[in-house]
């Protein structure tokens, strides 16, 4: 395994609703759908158990609330050009939401052949 630190890579993430709808499914999974046909390095998708958005609405996970409606984050990592390219194609999706994009170091754990593919796109990037 080899490792190589990256600087040029953020995350993004979508904060939505469980209940949010696109084209007739869950939102975050037409999200996941259209950043893997993007290759996106990777997605992930998290359900939150208790939160509240800016309508102030409490969410809750809590068997005595039942709630259908937790806070869910889809969160992405990839280099800079590529999340700019997502939020571009996600951003029209979300009616009701929030994104938000931060620098990460990334330390990339691979095979040789992995770590070369990642260099080579580095090149073509720069």
């Amino acid at each position: 395994m080899v490792e190589v630190e990256h600087w040029n890579t953020l995350r993004l993430k979508i904060y939505i609703g469980e209940n949010d709808r696109w084209d007739g499914k869950p939102l975050y999974k037409a999200i996941v759908e259209r950043l893997r046909e993007m290759g996106m390095a990777g997605a992930t998708v998290y359900r939150g158990i208790y939160g509240f958005g800016k309508k102030s609405r409490v969410h809750s996970a809590d068997v005595m609330r039942l709630s259908t409606d937790l806070p869910v984050i889809v969160e992405v990592v990839d280099r800079g050009y590529k999340i700019e390219e997502a939020i571009c194609k996600i951003k029209p999706m979300i009616t009701d939401g929030m994104i938000t994009v931060e620098p990460v170091i990334v330390v990339w754990v691979g095979t040789s052949d992995e770590v070369k593919r990642f260099e080579e796109d580095a090149v073509r990037e720069g």
